[in-house]
């Protein structure tokens, strides 16, 4: 395996149950997580997220296929390529009677061979330098998750699991989650990002594969699978004549229109007046123009719906 592909499985499966009753949770799952990159693993609740999730640590057993973590197979030397990773789960415990920085030197104990000057580190890089010497009973929600962070970071891994990271926060601690998120995608490390906050992949990550009953059902870069990342709407006099009128033109990649009989045109931004000027010349006038664009929600909406990637829209 290439060297900037840190995460790759191989047809990985897992049923619960020893029958063909039990529950299906992933079914032949092949993705790859490029080394420095912010994937997105997306999905509805009980989509099996959490269940892969626990085979990438080793905490659930395969039923088939297989895990490949920094080119090496997880089966050989799990220990060894866990050491390079952690991960920021739900619902992570903490002394509550104790101070976040307390809380972090116990961990340190725990784990070994950690400097303390790595805990100054840490809780600057998380925001929580101001706050270490407070008692954890007296940490916010957003706060907690944060020093759950701090707590992942402490061995400086290459690879970072974050599952549902921003789940029960307030608009203000999911901004603060996805900035800090952002800031580690910036300085190099692999950030793989479990959710069902479709803003929260769209405006963090840079790749992403969507999950529905335990199968991927697309995946690539986000900007790719918006379909139409940009399009013209328009309003006319005359939508059928217009409509007509361009359809023809080669460079018009897409056009239709809705039950309002507004107009939707793929083409180069820069075609634009050329659409408006088209469309006078030949009497239809041309009410309003305006840029819009698909967001990961249309298109999560969309494959979710169908099962399937769609198709590209062909001309009315």
């Amino acid at each position: 395996m290439p060297d900037d592909i840190v995460i790759k499985t191989n047809g990985l499966t897992k049923r619960f149950g020893s029958s063909s009753k039990g529950i299906l949770a992933i079914h032949n799952l092949n993705i790859e997580v490029k080394r420095g990159s912010i994937f997105g693993f997306l999905g509805p609740n009980a989509s099996g997220k959490t269940t892969t999730i626990g085979m990438l640590l080793g905490l659930v057993i395969p039923t088939s296929g297989s895990i490949e973590l920094f080119g090496q197979d997880t089966k050989v030397d799990l220990p060894s390529l866990l050491q390079r990773t952690s991960s920021v789960l739900e619902n992570s415990p903490f002394y509550p009677y104790l101070t976040g920085r307390n809380n972090l030197e116990v961990f340190t104990k725990t784990m070994g061979g950690l400097h303390r000057e790595r805990i100054d580190e840490v809780l600057t890089i998380v925001g929580l330098k101001k706050r270490s010497k407070n008692k954890v009973k007296t940490y916010s929600l957003g706060m907690r998750q944060r020093l759950c962070i701090a707590m992942a970071l402490l061995s400086d891994p290459e690879l970072l699991i974050f599952d549902e990271p921003t789940n029960g926060l307030d608009p203000e601690g999911i901004i603060e989650i996805r900035e800090l998120i952002r800031s580690l995608g910036k300085e190099g490390k692999t950030i793989f990002l479990s959710s069902h906050l479709l803003h929260e992949v769209e405006q963090v990550c840079d790749h992403v594969a969507i999950l529905n009953k335990g199968k991927v059902i697309a995946h690539g870069p986000v900007k790719g699978l918006l379909r139409r990342s940009r399009m013209l709407r328009m309003r006319v006099s005359d939508a059928n004549a217009a409509v007509s009128m361009l359809m023809d033109i080669d460079w018009i990649k897409t056009i239709e229109t809705d039950e309002d009989m507004a107009i939707f045109i793929e083409a180069p931004e820069d075609k634009y007046a050329d659409i408006n000027e088209t469309l006078v010349k030949q009497g239809i006038r041309v009410s309003e123009m305006t840029t819009i664009e698909d967001t990961l929600e249309d298109f999560f909406l969309e494959v979710i719906d169908e099962g399937k990637v769609p198709t590209e829209k062909q001309h009315a």
